[in-house]
């Protein structure tokens, strides 16, 4: 007789499946990757089929797989009832809140809000999943999340907090190696930037200067440029808080973009959810001028 499914391993087969591949599984659930490597071979050995082929471009579900999916996301919808209903008992704000944030967010500001927030409410513990991904408040990947948008189309609850604006940052060095950027469009200078897609340039201050390298993250943009390897656009909240990189003198601030406060419906009643959603709108509404200067 076969044993019965570990539901665990199937939350970690619906990763697999809808994330392409065990490395990008294990990221999205915050876990090793042997740990994917292993639940997946514990449930074949339950089902005693092989539920994916490995290929060069990833995972490729077999029959038994694309046959287990459903039932597996049955099960998951439940899975997701059964906690949502638990979670609406708490009536205490104590716990742990799954927090997802962008990085750019995740340095000085999570700190210093978090410095305050546990001197209100010492008995809540923030767990920060630090990501550019949008997390899927509905299929509980967090609680709660500050998500950087124009607009939210999902089915939840949201705040908009603040709309941020940008600055260009270079080191002081950088500065007076390129005295003359200002005049000459940015001739001669460089762009630290992220992504593939360079076509802001053109509208941005310094449209003739080129992108000498792709950084990701804020963080990695900020100590690049400290390093004097060039001109930054990042959040005007960020760019400050390192005394290594100063704005280029004499341009305006840039347009920015909406921070969100965004968590599931049946949260709106629970304690510790409903204490950081205060406390957080209430913080960056105290604290406005550091995000729109």
């Amino acid at each position: 007789m076969k044993k019965e499914l570990d539901w665990d391993h199937l939350r970690i087969f619906l990763a697999s499946v809808r994330t392409g591949s065990f490395r990008k599984a294990a990221e999205r659930l915050a876990v090793n990757h042997g740990t994917v490597h292993r639940a997946i071979s514990a449930l074949e050995t339950d089902l005693g089929t092989r539920l994916f082929d490995r290929t060069s471009s990833g995972l490729q579900l077999t029959q038994p797989g694309e046959t287990l999916v459903a039932p597996a996301e049955e099960m998951e919808t439940q899975a997701n009832t059964i906690t949502r209903k638990l979670t609406g008992l708490d009536m205490v704000p104590s716990g742990t809140i799954r927090l997802s944030l962008p990085p750019a967010f995740s340095h000085g500001l999570l700190s210093d809000m978090l410095l305050e927030f546990a001197k209100h409410y010492p008995e809540i513990t923030v767990r920060a999943i630090s990501t550019n991904r949008v997390s899927d408040l509905l299929r509980l990947e967090a609680d709660i999340s500050l998500r950087v948008a124009t607009n939210v189309d999902e089915d939840v609850f949201g705040r908009k907090l603040i709309r941020f604006v940008q600055a260009v940052y270079a080191s002081p060095d950088y500065l007076k190696r390129h005295e003359s950027m200002v005049e000459k469009n940015g001739e001669g200078a460089h762009w630290i930037t992220w992504g593939d897609n360079h076509d802001w340039i053109a509208q941005s201050p310094f449209p003739k200067a080129k992108v000498r390298h792709v950084l990701p993250e804020v963080s990695m943009q900020i100590e690049a440029a400290a390093k004097g390897l060039g001109l930054i656009k990042v959040p005007a909240f960020a760019g400050d808080a390192d005394p290594r990189i100063l704005r280029v003198p004499s341009l305006p601030v840039l347009p920015g973009y909406n921070l969100w406060l965004l968590y599931r419906g049946d949260l709106r009643r629970v304690a510790r959810i409903r204490a950081f959603v205060d406390f957080t709108t209430a913080y960056f509404d105290r604290n406005k001028h550091l995000f729109t200067r």
